[in-house]
C-alpha cells in the first residue's frame, strides 16, 4: 500500500472519545514495548508519528491513526507491565476490553509478540480472547533482526505451538530495523481491508 496521509486522529481514554465509526480499523495488541508503534512507523515510512518509548507501560491511551482516510490503525495500551499498579493494569484491561468489544469499525485485531521470547500467560490469553470472538489471529512477531534465519524458524515452531497456531502462514517475523517482511504484512492487512 502507497501511504500519501497518516495522522494521529486522538488519543482516547473514554468511549465518548472515540473517532466516528464507520472506517475499518485494524487493532495492534501485544505487551509493552513489543513494538507496536515501530511497527506502525515502518509500515508508513515515518519516522515517528507513532511515539515509541524506551519506558515500557508508557501507552496508556488509546491511539488512533488515519491512514489515506481509508483506514485506521489502533494501537491498544502495552499489557503486562509489572512496574504498573494493579488497580492501573485492571482499569487499562477495561479500557482494552471495551473498545475491543464494542466497536464496530473493528476489522482484525493483529497480535505483536517478541520473537526472541516464548508467549507470555498476557499473549496466550490474548490470543485465546481475539480467537474466541472470531478474528483470523494473526501474529507479527517482532524483533526478528536479533536473530538468526535458523533461530527465527525455531522460534516460529514456538510461537506455533505455544499459542495453539495451526496454520503458519498467521504468523508473520518482522523487523522494524531492517523492514523485515513490511510487504509481506501489508499484503494480509490489504486483504482483510480490501482496499
Amino acid at each position: 500500500m502507497l501511504v500519501k496521509k497518516a495522522e494521529i486522529i486522538i488519543t482516547a481514554v473514554k468511549e465518548h472519545q472515540y473517532p466516528p465509526e464507520g472506517i475499518s480499523e485494524i487493532a495492534l495488541a501485544g505487551r509493552s514495548n513489543v513494538g507496536k508503534s515501530s511497527l506502525i512507523n515502518t509500515l508508513i515510512n515515518r519516522k515517528n508519528l507513532a511515539r515509541t518509548s524506551g519506558q515500557p507501560g508508557k501507552t496508556q491511551t488509546i491511539n488512533f491513526y488515519n491512514i489515506n482516510d481509508t483506514f485506521r490503525f489502533v494501537d491498544l495500551p502495552g499489557y503486562g507491565y509489572a512496574k504498573v499498579s494493579r488497580k492501573e493494569r485492571e482499569k487499562w484491561a477495561d479500557m482494552i476490553n471495551r473498545y475491543l468489544t464494542k466497536r464496530q469499525s473493528l476489522r482484525e485485531v493483529v497480535l505483536l509478540v517478541d520473537i526472541r521470547h516464548s508467549p507470555g500467560e498476557h499473549d496466550k490469553m490474548m490470543y485465546d480472547w481475539i480467537k474466541s470472538i472470531g478474528f483470523s489471529g494473526i501474529v507479527v512477531a517482532t524483533k526478528a533482526d536479533k536473530l538468526s534465519k535458523n533461530q527465527q524458524a525455531r522460534q516460529i515452531a514456538v510461537i506455533s505451538r505455544e499459542l495453539g497456531i495451526e496454520d503458519r502462514k498467521l504468523i508473520v517475523s518482522f523487523s522494524a530495523t531492517k523492514k523485515q517482511n513490511k510487504d509481506k504484512v501489508w499484503n494480509i492487512l490489504d486483504e482483510i481491508l480490501d482496499i
